[in-house]
């Protein structure tokens, strides 16, 4: 009979948590506390007389196995790896060298970074020929990949089902966590296309117990009911009988409470009204159900990119612009009905306010605590993968030093913060995209860029931009060359904007004065 290993994952069906061996499986994880907890319950779920080894890459396993107690850690080998192609490339041949395994359970803890530079031919050859070392070897390997990164991961990894056993992917939902498992095989059977809510322990992640006491089933005959604010018509009358309106969003949100599959159309006049509005929206969603259609219809310019965001996380269905016409309002409205929502909506509003909106810090920060700042933002799980901000790092014009930059910048919004290194002025716009970097620029600074720095770098994907940040912790120069490997890249990894001065600067001439002596 095979031996087998266990995930550890508690309340979760066997045919889900167990690992066969030979056999190759690999969880994507968001963020790195949650992988390094992952990774402590396999562990901990192995017997005394079980077989494992630890490899983490780019980590102190130490780190990850601080007091844990479990039989299995008596006799665990620990192994780190440079978070490099070539070490992954050679991964097999080292393990054979160092340990020789046999009948071992493998657990590789990594950042999804640490494939960046693999294709996707070369990722499938390299999982390809694991696979197949890992039968030779009677062994198990199960990768914890985390962090940036892992969304091109799933990508790529969803058509290696004829090379992996199982891939799964761990997701924080602020208060609880989403794990979709892709493909699960066994000895004996396959799993596909399961979501597991998991809530999590000091200890391990556990399965929650699903239950639909809080939403009966019940006959909806509301569904076709429109519940409005009074103003979202612009002083037209009620549509039809199935259309009731109020004066206004706190006595629409009353009666919005006794509806089942009604839509419920709020109006926003003015950003002040976004934080109530979201508790509004979040009270009727936890409260009646997914079934409920809520739609904001913004009746001014008020809403920002994160405040569209937030009001979608506390459950709205429909967010209608300013700019859309009422006739092309209702036809939305129309798009929407037999709809029930699939997101999860976390239950700490507070907790989801705070995750959605940018740093409350603005302006110069020291280089540790603007690594801080950014770091913190690009792990929020809440924030979408390469939507969290931009970064940029100018390059002063000779006779302006990267510290006077700081007196022609202005950041006005929260969450933009800048720091001086490598004689580089370092700006992070939270919640800035791409195409609108030069408008924001041109609010930001007192001159015209061209004009105050020779050249500048930008990174907007969150891997580059996590990268760059432990470069600069670990004070390496971005220097010309790494500049000019940017330009090369520049359509899949960076944007780079270089501003050569069409003339040569003029120098100053010193002039001595002479001092004559008066005549006798």
């Amino acid at each position: 009979m095979a031996h087998t290993f266990l995930l550890g994952i508690r309340h979760v069906w066997e045919e889900l948590s167990v690992i066969q061996s030979p056999g190759f499986y690999w969880v994507n994880i968001d963020r790195q506390a949650d992988a390094n907890l992952f990774c402590r319950q396999v562990i901990a779920a192995q017997t005394a007389d079980s077989l494992l080894a630890l490899i983490c890459c780019g980590d102190n396993p130490s780190n990850v196995m601080a007091d844990l107690s479990s039989p299995a850690v008596a006799k665990l080998p620990l192994y780190t790896l440079p978070e490099k192609k070539a070490a992954l490339l050679c991964l097999c041949d080292d393990l054979v060298r160092a340990l020789n395994p046999k009948n071992r359970l493998l657990i590789l803890l990594a950042p999804a970074n640490a494939w960046r530079a693999f294709t996707d031919n070369q990722l499938s050859v390299w999982a390809s020929n694991t696979a197949k070392w890992l039968r030779q070897r009677q062994c198990s390997l199960v990768i914890l990949s985390h962090g940036s990164g892992v969304n091109r991961l799933r990508v790529q990894l969803s058509i290696e089902h004829h090379t992996l056993n199982g891939l799964a992917s761990l997701q924080w939902q602020q208060d609880s966590a989403q794990y979709l498992v892709n493909w699960w095989s066994t000895g004996h059977s396959i799993n596909a296309n399961q979501l597991i809510t998991l809530h999590r322990t000091p200890q391990d992640w556990q399965a929650a117990e699903e239950s639909d006491a809080s939403f009966p089933n019940q006959i909806v005959n509301d569904e076709n009911r429109y519940l409005s604010e009074q103003s979202i018509l612009e002083g037209a009358p009620p549509l039809s009988v199935n259309w009731q309106l109020f004066e206004d969003s706190t006595l629409l949100a009353q009666q919005g409470m006794k509806a089942m599959a009604a839509t419920l159309i709020f109006a926003l006049y003015q950003s002040e009204q976004i934080d109530t509005l979201a508790h509004l929206i979040h009270d009727l969603r936890r409260h009646r159900g997914n079934s409920l259609k809520i739609v904001v219809r913004e009746m001014s310019a008020s809403l920002r990119y994160s405040d569209e965001r937030l009001l979608l996380a506390c459950g709205a269905n429909l967010i209608v612009p300013h700019i859309a016409p009422l006739s092309s309002f209702l036809t939305m409205l129309e798009g929407i009905q037999g709809h029930s929502l699939s997101r999860h909506i976390p239950a700490d509003i507070d907790a989801l306010i705070s995750g959605l909106r940018p740093l409350q810090m603005k302006g110069y920060l020291p280089l540790e605590d603007f690594s801080k700042a950014v770091i913190s933002l690009m792990e929020n799980t809440l924030l979408p993968e390469d939507g969290k901000g931009v970064m940029v790092a100018l390059r002063p014009v000779p006779g302006l030093s990267a510290r006077q930059s700081i007196t022609l910048c202005h950041q006005r919004r929260f969450g933009d913060v800048m720091t001086v290194a490598q004689n580089r002025l370092f700006l992070f716009l939270s919640t800035c995209r791409i195409n609108d970097l030069d408008t924001a620029l041109k609010f930001i600074f007192r001159l015209p860029v061209s004009e105050a720095f020779s050249n500048w770098v930008v990174w907007h994907q969150d891997v580059d931009i996590t990268i760059q940040i432990k470069r600069l912790a670990q004070n390496i120069e971005l220097t010309q060359s790494a500049i000019k490997h940017v330009k090369t890249a520049a359509k899949k990894t960076a944007v780079v904007f270089e501003e050569e001065q069409t003339e040569e600067r003029r120098q100053p001439i010193p002039f001595t004065l002479l001092s004559r002596e008066p005549k006798e």
